[in-house]
């Protein structure tokens, strides 16, 4: 009987034993799982991050509202090449980026040439629409394209007599290449290569003024 009891507290110690050594290697090996599954997830958590703030930063451009301003060259053709001279000139944009493909550009330049006593006065007003090829990172290529009004104006030799035409306000058309790179949200930097082709204007006894310009400017926006 001695024997018998004994026996049983043997087995019942080992099964507490057991038991005890079975929790703790239990808990020993739920450990590294939880340790990898936390670790999974705060990767998973953090590959989402920047893809997050990327759709963020891509919303930030658009709806922007940009003030600019073109520097370089431009270059006369046809009336206005026989009274005036290339010569370097700025013209001042206005840009909202309505979506990620088109672009709204409105643009305003006054320019004067000269060439001995002839003188060719530039002026126009134009709206054309930026239309993006594609777009790698920050920076993309663009067609320009649209209408305007100008207001050409040459001081001219006819019959010997230096005479200057009369300005009238005509529709015209402008054509263009570019591309830009976004320095940050704020700042744009690109190139501009812009064809102008006023339609001629009229004069009541004087030969009418025909011609076109060429302009190749460095551009510079700030958004708000």
């Amino acid at each position: 009987m001695l024997q018998l009891n004994t026996f049983k507290k043997v087995i019942l110690a080992w099964v507490v034993i057991t038991t005890q050594a079975s929790f703790v290697f239990s808990q020993e090996k739920a450990s590294p799982i939880k340790k990898l599954t936390s670790t999974k997830v705060s990767k998973e958590a953090q590959k989402e991050i920047p893809e997050s703030s990327s759709m963020e930063n891509e919303g930030e451009t658009l709806k922007l509202h940009s003030l600019g301003i073109g520097l370089g060259e431009t270059f006369l053709g046809g009336d206005f090449a026989d009274n005036g001279d290339d010569s370097i000139t700025f013209d001042l944009f206005y840009n909202y980026s309505a979506s990620h493909s088109f672009d709204l550009l409105l643009g305003a330049h006054h320019t004067e040439h000269k060439l001995g006593t002839r003188r060719t006065i530039l002026n126009g007003a134009t709206m054309g629409i930026k239309a993006k090829a594609y777009q790698f990172d920050s920076f993309s290529p663009y067609l320009l394209g649209g209408l305007g009004f100008y207001a050409p104006k040459v001081k001219r030799e006819i019959n010997g007599v230096i005479k200057e035409s009369k300005s009238h306000t005509v529709f015209g058309l402008h054509l263009g290449v570019g591309c830009e790179l976004r320095l940050n949200r704020r700042i744009t930097v690109g190139v501009l290569a812009v064809h102008h082709d006023p339609f001629d204007v009229k004069q009541e006894l004087d030969p009418k003024v025909e011609g076109s310009y060429n302009k190749l400017l460095i551009t510079t926006f700030y958004s708000f």
